[in-house]
């Protein structure tokens, strides 16, 4: 793994009673596959704060950030993945989809309806688990 690129990013999975939020990436190579919404942290920022600031601009929503749920490493054909995942409710109720191309709800019984990104994929038992 020496000399590959090494990305990390935040990704909030939003609880709303007995359901998460999972968004559809609209661009890229991984184009159409299902996601938890977030990003890329930038120097200096704590993985909350960047939390905060990707769902304002992809979703122009606010969040609060609860605990860790899980960090994530993950090797993609271009570049190793470090993903730390967060448990998160909405502050507010609206969001809209300004970087995806499609969202959904789903419960425990419906995770697995949807093509997820291999790294967000990891999660699945343990939001299962939670949401049950």
């Amino acid at each position: 793994m020496e000399g590959r690129k090494r990305i990390e990013v935040v990704a909030a999975v939003i609880r709303r009673g007995d359901r998460i939020f999972a968004t559809q990436r609209g661009y890229g190579d991984w184009k159409d596959w299902w996601e938890f919404p977030g990003g890329k942290m930038e120097p200096g920022e704590t993985a909350q704060a960047a939390l905060v600031r990707e769902i304002r601009e992809e979703l122009e929503a606010e969040v609060c950030v609860g605990p860790l749920l899980q960090t994530v490493e993950w090797d993609y054909p271009a570049f190793h993945l470090t993903l730390h995942c967060f448990w998160c409710s909405l502050a507010t109720d609206a969001l809209h989809l300004l970087e995806h191309e499609s969202a959904r709800w789903l419960g425990a019984a419906n995770l697995g309806s949807v093509r997820w990104l291999p790294a967000d994929e990891q999660l699945l038992p343990l939001i299962a688990a939670a949401l049950q």
